[in-house]
């Protein structure tokens, strides 16, 4: 059962929510509800659907079923109200090796502006904050070709927050970047909620995940469970989800995923 706060509202509902890929099956009939202003973590084996889902809830999927944002069907929200309101930051997204690290953030801030019409002093300082946050702002006037992969992804990550969503959607957003770095991913993430931001993840770093606030764990295109990050329920889900290759346990007051060996050698 998924976790929700009272007077939140759902910020995305999927219901009855099946896509296929190649003529496969990927998401089944899945039906799940993601509270407004908090975290969320979906986790699960390689295969199991998670980016198809991220996809689908942004309007980037199609398939049968429905998608609601923040109470309202997908389908009736217009493109830049859409994209005001909804911010996606994917995996290998393509943007030219020549533009600079501003630019690149500032594509952002599109939603905002008017076809053709300048940035506005609003823009720009929603793009210096989202450089800033991301520690990118020293390589502002550099080309994104010019970065490392650890580097452009965080340019990315900027280029998502500096469109001020009132919903994140990240896929794989660790992807690159450095444990130290991985550390003010999760600072960042835990200011955004903070401030209201609803934010969405698909993480293959499951100690990381256990830091969102709810966990929705898929398996085969299915919702096998979501609830609270530290609930028994969600601990026994995952470890389940990966046939108890991983064990949760509590160290220093955080929960994290060990791997669990089959086979051990030695005394």
């Amino acid at each position: 059962m998924s976790v929700h706060v009272p007077g939140a509202g759902w910020a995305l509902q999927a219901e009855h929510l099946s896509v296929s890929l190649g003529g496969l099956p990927v998401l089944r009939d899945l039906t799940l509800r993601i509270a407004a202003g908090r975290w969320t973590s979906i986790v699960g084996p390689n295969g199991a659907g998670k980016s198809t889902l991220l996809r689908a809830l942004a309007g980037m999927a199609q398939g049968q079923g429905q998608v609601l944002l923040l109470g309202r069907a997908l389908a009736d929200w217009s493109s830049r109200e859409r994209a005001r309101t909804l911010a996606w930051l994917g995996q290998d997204q393509a943007v030219s090796p020549e533009i600079s690290v501003y630019d690149a953030a500032m594509l952002g801030r599109l939603p905002h502006q008017s076809w053709l019409g300048a940035a506005s002093a609003q823009d720009h300082a929603a793009v210096e904050q989202a450089l800033r946050r991301t520690q990118s702002w020293a390589w502002r006037g550099r080309s994104l070709g010019q970065l490392s992969g650890g580097e452009r992804q965080r340019v990315l990550l900027a280029r998502a927050l500096a469109v001020q969503a009132r919903v994140l959607l990240m896929d794989e957003p660790l992807a690159h970047l450095d444990p130290p770095h991985q550390a003010d991913w999760l600072d960042c993430v835990q200011q955004l909620v903070a401030q209201g931001t609803t934010v969405v993840s698909v993480l293959h770093e499951l100690s990381m995940a256990l830091q969102a606030q709810e966990l929705l764990v898929l398996a085969q295109g299915r919702v096998l469970h979501q609830g609270g990050c530290a609930d028994p329920a969600s601990h026994a889900a995952l470890e389940q989800v990966f046939a108890q290759r991983v064990q949760v346990r509590a160290i220093d007051g955080q929960w994290v995923a060990l791997p669990r060996l089959l086979h051990r050698r030695g005394p």
